[in-house]
């Protein structure tokens, strides 16, 4: 297995047209159903965002709202364990906050069951570039098996898939899915190398991420 040092290298040197020819030859056109957006029967939304990306949903003026850490953005529930309180546990990484019903804590439904995203225009890269992923390791995948692939790209199950899509629109949606491969692969460098056993209490949760250790407001461990 490649090093993640490698992977990323590979990252840096996917081509756009590539992943632009192998979109467009699977086709997409987001039909607005927010599968994508809401939890299932038996799990909660969950979507990996970095840490710059929950300060930018948190300043950002596209919805109306006054968002802390919180309220964007949860620990990624992997690797925690149900104590007398709650969840407890080291994680990495955070995902985006959910409502009581678990969908995503920015998505909207009108009366017509049309699905929105009241964050649109600072959304996440993996939101982005849904239902897509480069097969590298190291980068997140969305849950569930690929249901169809061309060259280094991967489609997840949706029902936009076998749309089609223009080539203006295939060039975008690759350059985010190049950016978000190579971001993922940074922050996994990161977050190992700065990776550092926590010093924590009882019904305490700790997520590292690329800028160390912190509480689950976002602020860091040691202060």
């Amino acid at each position: 297995m490649q090093s993640l040092e490698a992977e990323l290298g590979d990252a840096r040197q996917l081509a756009v047209d590539d992943l632009a020819d192998a979109i467009e030859s699977i086709g997409f056109e987001c039909t607005r159903c927010g599968a994508c957006c809401k939890g299932d029967d038996e799990d909660d939304h969950t979507a990996t965002v970095f840490p710059d990306e929950v300060r930018d949903l948190k300043e950002s003026d596209s919805y109306d709202g006054d968002y802390d850490w919180r309220d964007v953005a949860r620990p990624m529930p992997y690797g925690l364990s149900a104590g007398d309180d709650g969840l407890e546990g080291e994680t990495f990484e955070w995902a985006l906050q959910t409502d009581g019903c678990g969908d995503c804590t920015f998505y909207e439904e009108d009366d017509s069951g049309t699905g929105a995203c009241a964050a649109h225009d600072d959304r996440p890269l993996i939101c982005r570039t849904y239902p897509f992923s480069v097969a590298l390791a190291g980068t997140s995948q969305p849950m569930g098996e690929a249901v169809d692939e061309a060259g280094m790209v991967r489609a997840h199950e949706c029902e936009g898939l076998g749309r089609d899509i223009s080539r203006d629109d295939a060039e975008e949606l690759a350059r985010a899915l190049k950016e978000r491969a190579v971001r993922e692969l940074e922050e996994a460098i990161a977050v190992r190398d700065e990776y550092e056993p926590a010093d924590r209490g009882p019904g305490e949760i700790v997520v590292h991420d690329s800028e160390g250790a912190k509480r689950v407001d976002g602020t860091p461990l040691e202060e």
